[in-house]
């Protein structure tokens, strides 16, 4: 009998045009060529070539993709989120760099900066020539960032930054950093090189997760700013979290990536491993398997398509989002899981890519909002209350 591909069981290309179509083949075919053969050893190592790959995403027009201008694509909602659901097929860490460069540290200075920041600091983003981070967590504050210590002081015409930030990503290969402090005026968001005296940055090792993306912690020790570094419009923490919103949009796609390429393996892996004279994917328990995690995939996609459509009609809402990284996140790691069972001892191997991508996703879960910050996002839209505090 004829096999389908986990994502064509619906018939769903169906739903998108031949431009997202066109766009989503050709990330697939960069993720073929330059992160598959070598991924499996940049997770081992704990190292990628994060700057090269960079500029591979900025000649293609993925990073800051979906922003208009300033040597931006302006790109869809829906053909960034395909591009993110291919990246993460590859690697988790993979996509976090193209996130993060764009929905975060770009779409910070496009959505709040002035004219002169956008000019000056976009266009080589874009590019993949300078490479950006986004630091708002700090060590003692990943969950609730309006407890950060990070303090801005006026001195004159200049701001002084004194503080730390933790778990950034691309902090170790970062040119600049949209970095958030506490001002005498509420939170605000200042634009960092990080070649600035007194900014030290210590590269996170021994990570059991996310190895093929650079993680690191900022100490900013007195760092003296001129006045032109506070992103003017970001006033107050909805700044830094409606960049959140903006990226958990990408992984709300992402994740389905992953889980695609753990269903794909386990599919493939399953129909010519034979036990008891015949194939795995011949038994009944299994076919259970793969028929569950198949319909969560569809499901995913579908809630993420949506989404993204509102976000084109620029109706998206923050609570929205919340539903789909929740959603598509969780099932996401409980797809990998259950592949991981199907392949047997084989699935901790990195001869197949299932346990680094549910490694990857365990992170996944946790940033840009744990599973409980975004219940607890939803549970006060259902019912107007707060639980937070």
């Amino acid at each position: 009998m004829s096999r389908v591909a986990p994502l064509d069981l619906l018939d769903l290309d169906n739903s998108l045009t031949d431009e997202e179509r066109q766009i989503r083949a050709v990330v697939r075919r960069v993720v073929d060529d330059r992160v598959r053969p070598h991924v499996a050893g940049w997770y081992e190592q704990g190292h990628a070539p994060i700057r090269e790959l960079a500029l591979e995403f900025g000649r293609l027009g993925l990073l800051g993709m979906h922003l208009t201008g300033y040597g931006c694509a302006g790109s869809s909602a829906v053909a960034y989120g395909l591009a993110c659901l291919e990246l993460e097929a590859g690697d988790s860490g993979v996509r976090s760099l193209v996130s993060v460069q764009g929905s975060l540290a770009m779409f910070a200075i496009w959505r709040y900066g002035s004219e002169e920041q956008k000019r000056y600091w976009l266009p080589p983003m874009a590019a993949g020539e300078v490479i950006g981070c986004f630091g708002l967590t700090e060590p003692d504050h990943g969950s609730d960032p309006s407890a950060m210590t990070t303090r801005a002081r006026r001195d004159g015409d200049d701001w002084v930054l004194t503080g730390g930030k933790m778990w950034i990503t691309n902090a170790p290969v970062a040119d600049v950093a949209v970095v958030w402090a506490q001002t005498d005026e509420g939170v605000r968001g200042f634009v960092v090189p990080m070649d600035s005296a007194g900014v030290t940055v210590g590269e996170i090792r021994n990570k059991m997760s996310l190895r093929a993306s650079s993680t690191g912690e900022i100490v900013l020790d007195d760092v003296r700013l001129p006045a032109d570094a506070r992103l003017p419009l970001a006033v107050g923490l909805k700044a830094p979290l409606s960049c959140l919103t903006e990226a958990r949009q990408g992984i709300a796609w992402g994740s389905l990536g992953a889980a695609r390429d753990c269903l794909r393996t386990a599919i493939d892996y399953a129909v010519s491993r034979v036990q008891f004279g015949r194939p795995v994917a011949g038994f009944q328990l299994t076919q259970a398997k793969l028929a569950d995690m198949a319909v969560e995939l569809q499901k995913g996609y579908l809630l993420a398509l949506h989404l993204a459509r509102l976000a084109d009609a620029g109706t998206l809402r923050p609570e929205q989002v919340s539903v789909g990284k929740l959603n598509n996140v969780r099932e996401a790691l409980e797809i990998a899981r259950q592949c991981r069972t199907i392949l047997g001892a084989n699935g901790v191997s990195g001869e197949y890519p299932v346990l680094r991508h549910a490694n990857n996703l365990e992170s996944v879960l946790t940033y840009e909002g744990t599973s409980e910050i975004h219940q607890l996002v939803i549970g006060q839209k259902l019912t107007g209350l707060s639980a937070f505090a």
